[in-house]
Order: C-alpha cells, then sequence, then structure tokens
C-alpha cells in the first residue's frame, strides 16, 4: 500500500507538473496547435485529481487497517481509535494534512476545468495558476514530507495515537471547513492573476469568481468559529479566543477575504478599487499559504501548531516566489486597472466601502505584526519579546467597533452621493433603539465612565443594536412597498423582496449574524472566575450559582481513562442542573486532558473545568467561570452561515403578469 501510495503522489506531481507547463505554453504561443495543446492541459489537470484523489483513500484505509508500517499512520492512530477520528487521521498531522490540500487544490481546479466553456482563455489563465500551486504542494509530498513513508526496524504492535486535543467530535469537522476555506481563495486568485495577465476586459472575471469567493468565505468563516468553539469545549481555559498564532494566521485571511467580498462591489457597479482588489485577493491567497508555513515551520510555539519541521523552508521560497510573480504582472499592467470614476462624495456609498477596506487592512496588518513581532525581536535584538492580548485589543477593538458602524450605515447609503434627507429617513428610528439599548445598559449597572472594557461593551451593544435595526427596517420597509402593490402579506412579500435580489438581502441576513455575534463578545469584560480545592460536600459561590462537589467517579474504556467530578448547581434553594467536569488521561499518548463541563443559556454560559489533584496537598481542585451572553456568537454563526446561503440562490425571473408594472419602479431600497 506505501508504495501504491507513493507512485499515485508521484504520477499527481507528473500530471500537475505536464498541466502547467503544456497550459503555460499553449498560452504563450498563438499557433492553432495551442489549442490542442491547451485541451491536453487541461484534461492532464483533470487527471491530477484521481490520482491524489486515490493517494487519499490509500492513507484513510491504512488507518482503518492500522498498517503501522507506514509512519505516518503509527505517529497519528492506534488500534482503539474509535472510526470517526481513524477518517480524520488524514488531516490530524501534518503530511496528511499536506495530502487534503493537495486534494481539495485538485477537486476546486477539477470543478473549474471542467467549466472551461464559460470562458475558455481565461479559465485556461486561472487553470495554470491553479496547477502552478498544486505542483508546489505535491512536491512537498514527493520530496520533503512523505505521507508514505514505511517505519524503519521491528514493526510496532500498536500506533502512539491520535493527540488528545483532538480527539473532539467538532475536529472532524472544524480543519475541514478551514481548509476549504484556505485552499477555496486559491481559485479568486488564479482568475484575478489570470485576468491581470492576459489584460482581461471588463468585470466578467469578478462575475465568474462572485461565486467561489462568497462559498470560500464561508468555509473559512465556519472554520474559523468552529476553531473558536472547540478551544472553548476542549482547552478548559473558559476562553474562545486567545490571540494565538494560529488563531491570528486563520483570522488574516479571513479579514482581507472578507474585504474583498465587500470590495468587489465597487468595481462591479463602478469600475473602482480595481488595485485594492487585485492586491486584497492575492493578500487572502498569500496569507492562507503564510498561515500553513506558520503552523509547519516551527517558527512559532502554539498549540495549534506541527511539530518544526524543514518544509517551513519550501514554504518560505514559495511565498517569496508568488510573491513576486504577483507583483511583476502588477506593475507589468497596472495601467489596466485605472478607476473609471473618481470618489464624488465622503456620504456615499463608495467612500463606505473605502473607509471598509482601511479598516480591514488595518486590522489585517495588526495581527500580523503581532503574530510576527516576537521573532523579529529575536532576529533584531536576539531577545524574544511576546505580544499578549492586550496589544492587539488595544488596536482591533476600536477597529472592529468602527466596522460594525459601517455594517449598519454602509449598505443603505446611495452611490455617489447621499442626501440628509435619505440619512434622516433610514437611520432615524433605528438609532434611536440603539440610544434605547445604551440608555437601558447604563440603568442596569453598566458604568462606562469606570473601566474602558465597559464603554467597549457599551459601544458594541448599541451599534450592534443598530445594525439589527437597520436590517430589520429595510426588510420591513422593503417589504411593506411590494405588500402595498400586489396585495400580500408583509411575510410573502418580505420574501419576494429577497427573492428579487437574494446577494443583497442574503448580505444583510449575514450582517444581522454579525451584529449577534458581537452581542456575545460584548459579554467579555463581565466574565467571573473562582476556583476552590473541593471534596465531597464542599461548595463553592460564583454569581447566583452555588456549586456543590457530590463525589468523583472513574470510567475507562480502549481509548482513556477518565475521573469524573459529579458537580450539583443550585441557584438559590433548588437544583437546577448536575455537570460533569473530567480530567482524561490517554495511555498510548501518556497525555492528560481536562474536558469543561458547560451548562449553557441566552443568558450566560456556567463552565466548569475539574483541574485534577493539588500535588502538594492532593486535594482536587475545581475552577469555574461565569461567561455572559457567549452563545449568541455560536448563534450568530448560524445566521451568517444561513445568510451566506441566501445570498448564493438565484434572483427570480421577474413575473411581470403578477405584479403591476409600476412596481418596477417603485423605490424599496438603495440597491447594492
Amino acid at each position: 500500500m506505501a508504495e501504491l501510495g507513493s507512485f499515485v503522489l508521484l504520477l499527481a506531481l507528473a500530471l500537475s507538473g505536464y498541466s502547467f507547463l503544456a497550459g503555460f505554453f499553449a498560452l504563450a504561443k498563438s499557433r492553432p496547435s495551442s489549442e490542442q495543446l491547451g485541451e491536453t492541459a487541461r484534461r492532464a489537470g483533470i487527471a491530477s485529481f484521481g490520482a491524489v484523489l486515490m493517494a487519499a483513500v490509500l492513507l484513510i484505509t491504512a488507518a482503518f487497517r492500522n498498517d503501522f508500517s507506514i509512519a505516518y499512520i503509527f505517529h497519528h492512530s492506534n488500534r482503539d481509535l474509535p472510526l470517526p477520528y481513524k477518517f480524520a487521521t488524514l488531516w490530524s498531522g501534518q503530511e496528511g494534512s499536506l495530502v487534503f490540500w493537495s486534494l481539495l487544490l485538485s477537486g476546486y481546479g477539477l470543478v473549474l476545468r471542467l467549466r472551461h466553456k464559460t470562458d475558455a482563455r481565461l479559465f485556461a489563465h486561472a487553470s495554470v495558476v491553479i496547477a502552478a500551486v498544486q505542483v508546489f504542494f505535491l512536491l512537498l509530498l514527493n520530496f520533503a514530507a512523505h505521507p508514505f513513508a514505511i517505519m524503519q526496524g521491528t514493526l510496532p504492535a500498536d500506533g502512539n495515537g491520535l493527540n488528545p486535543l483532538l480527539q473532539y467530535a467538532e475536529m472532524v469537522i472544524h480543519p475541514p471547513m478551514l481548509y476549504l476555506g484556505y485552499v477555496g481563495f486559491t481559485v479568486p486568485f488564479a482568475f484575478a492573476l489570470g485576468a491581470l495577465a492576459m489584460k482581461y476586459p471588463g468585470e466578467k472575471w469578478i462575475h465568474i469568481t462572485r461565486r467561489w469567493t462568497m462559498v470560500t468565505w464561508g468555509f473559512l468563516t465556519c472554520g474559523v468559529f468552529l476553531g473558536a468553539h472547540w478551544a472553548y469545549n476542549v482547552l478548559g481555559w473558559g476562553g474562545y479566543w486567545g490571540w494565538d498564532p494560529v488563531e491570528n494566521a486563520s483570522l488574516m485571511p479571513w479579514l482581507t477575504g472578507t474585504a474583498f467580498l465587500h470590495s468587489v462591489m465597487m468595481q462591479e457597479k463602478r469600475g473602482m478599487l480595481k488595485t485594492w482588489n487585485m492586491w486584497l485577493v492575492f493578500s487572502t491567497f498569500w496569507l492562507a499559504i503564510l498561515g500553513t508555513f506558520l503552523t509547519r515551520s516551527g517558527i512559532i510555539s502554539s498549540v495549534h501548531a506541527f511539530a518544526q519541521s524543514s518544509i517551513g523552508d519550501w514554504f518560505a521560497w514559495f511565498l517569496t516566489i508568488s510573491l513576486g510573480t504577483f507583483t511583476f504582472f502588477f506593475i507589468k499592467n497596472r495601467s489596466h486597472l485605472r478607476s473609471e470614476h473618481k470618489l464624488e462624495s465622503l456620504i456615499s456609498r463608495e467612500s463606505s466601502f473605502l473607509f471598509n477596506n482601511l479598516l480591514f487592512v488595518l486590522a489585517c496588518f495588526t495581527v500580523l505584526w503581532g503574530t510576527w513581532f516576537p521573532k523579529i525581536s529575536e532576529w533584531v535584538q536576539d531577545t524574544k519579546v511576546t505580544v499578549g492580548a492586550p496589544f492587539y485589543n488595544k488596536v482591533t477593538i476600536p477597529v472592529a467597533l468602527l466596522l460594525l458602524l459601517l455594517t449598519a450605515v454602509g449598505p443603505l447609503l446611495a452611490w455617489r452621493r447621499t442626501s440628509l434627507e435619505s440619512l434622516r429617513r433610514n437611520f432615524l428610528w433605528p438609532s434611536l433603539g440603539a440610544l434605547l439599548v445604551g440608555t437601558a445598559m447604563v440603568i442596569f449597572g453598566v458604568r462606562p465612565w469606570k473601566d474602558l472594557s465597559y464603554f467597549y461593551a457599551l459601544i458594541a451593544a448599541m451599534l450592534a443594536a443598530l445594525v439589527a435595526l437597520t436590517v430589520i427596517s429595510e426588510f420591513v420597509r422593503g417589504g411593506r412597498v411590494i405588500a402595498r402593490h400586489t396585495g400580500q402579506g408583509l411575510l410573502p412579500s418580505i420574501l419576494h423582496l429577497w427573492h428579487r435580489n437574494t446577494r443583497r438581502y442574503g448580505g444583510y441576513v449575514v450582517h444581522f449574524g454579525v451584529a449577534l455575534v458581537f452581542i456575545g463578545i460584548l459579554g467579555t469584560p463581565f466574565n467571573r472566575e473562582a476556583e476552590k480545592e473541593m471534596t465531597f460536600g464542599d461548595t463553592i459561590a460564583i454569581g447566583p450559582y452555588t456549586l456543590l462537589c457530590r463525589s468523583y467517579t472513574q470510567e475507562e474504556n480502549a481509548n482513556y481513562s477518565t475521573e469524573l467530578a459529579i458537580i450539583q448547581v443550585f441557584k438559590g434553594n433548588p437544583q437546577i442542573d448536575t455537570l460533569y467536569p473530567e480530567s482524561r488521561f490517554y495511555p498510548t499518548s501518556q497525555q492528560q486532558q481536562h474536558i469543561p463541563a458547560i451548562r449553557s443559556t441566552l443568558k450566560e454560559d456556567l463552565y466548569v473545568v475539574y483541574e485534577g489533584q493539588n500535588p502538594d496537598t492532593g486535594r482536587p481542585i475545581i475552577k469555574a467561570h461565569l461567561n455572559p451572553l457567549v452563545s449568541w456568537i455560536w448563534i450568530g454563526l448560524v445566521v451568517m452561515v444561513f445568510g451566506t446561503v441566501l445570498a448564493l440562490l438565484p434572483n427570480a425571473a421577474q413575473v411581470r403578469a403578477a405584479v403591476p408594472a409600476r412596481l418596477e419602479a417603485v423605490p424599496v431600497g438603495v440597491g447594492d
């Protein structure tokens, strides 16, 4: 099996290499034979998907068969590992994750090449770019990170097992989501570079890649939030985002990708920000590769990172070459990117997109600088200076609040310029609602003048309310217009409104989800925690809750042994719940893990951790956290994904017989 796996990876490299070289020369020459050469390049790219798929299937099969003669399977699996985690072995280690990356990239390439008739020449350029990226990853798999390397010496009876931190249900879906986002942004980058290289006229390349970008952004969004949810439910520290370097690595392409999604509307509607869009889509692709480099080079320390490896040098060269290639074509053809219009007013949709770009780039640069600063300080001063949450929060919180303001204001501004009357009409009631929310928070005890974090929480609540109310008002106002002219009810009219412009109103739903996420985050300054050594009958109080230690018990299965604390939860006199925080021990890897028990409500999370025994006293330690509003973060994610799906659906065809002709002239919103 190992020999066959190595062979199909080598075959995949040969096919991808041919696809790149033949495609490149076919584009470089304008002879009749070039079309046939380009077709063979396209077919070779399609065939490479089959070869990489076979390699992935072989690796998964080896995991299910407990083939520990393959070093990768020995290091990342064992006989008693549950079946879902055996499947996840594919992406749980460095070599396997590179196979998975190549599989996804070749899969995206397959779809692209099968749709080449949409625009044969543009798709041929994009196919060459994708083939070049695929060649890089297959070179890694064949010459630097061998997934089918054979164990030396006596064949082991069992493997080392999967990292306990990865033995959690979400880890079966979190890495694929993240990789689908990472890898997927190669496609819009390939189209952008192809369009730049061939001086593609018009904005058709953006229309072609719009759905690619939205789908990819949706996957990356899920990946980032599922990673936060995993950290919250597995690491046992009571938080969901710690500004870890690998967390930052996933956030940076999300920031530039989100900026790109907004910015391309300017190019579609007004022929503006073309240079911005080129650099944003390249930056998103480049930062995705950089994130992969960070997790695999050993250059940073992180609970998420793979072990130190020499393949970091390969990634450094690839990052340099890709930056040089893009810069060359940008300088060569930058005259092709001249804007067709100029900014006419600061109170306009165009200006909001420009400020949106600036803020996203500022946030991304802050995260990038903070992530690399310890290494930069070590290179310059020979002393590693760590950067913590206070640094990131100092910049990113104000930037995030400004972005939240633009989320409320930007979509409702008109193109070119917006009148004061339009501003008053669109924002009067939402603004009054936001002020009411802020006033209520102060009345109920939030004192923004006492602590900066309370001030930020107050502003975040008001802006989240502003976003939610503007979105609701847009749906209601547009629905009423349609209802007035069709005689339908309000809800059917709102559905009809969405179906007429799915992209715009699906985007509004995404913005509503963003507001919910901010509601969840704004509870952070009000977090509380308590810790105590607890034996039978001991209690600990936190907020309105009293935790009573009833007993401890032990369980064991083939994969791990666990010690559970049985904690009864009281709110006043009645008992409202029983929680079972765990301390697990994995004998195969000789690792300990603490699994928190969480009681979630819309108001707050009661988060209890059994931290093991105090080595000095031998008494068990229980730590409790009370985290307000966290559930709204995960609800916000669901709404964002739902909005993305709504935005991807096609618009309904106009049925003029059912709607009076004058309805088409009725303004139901500013438009997108």
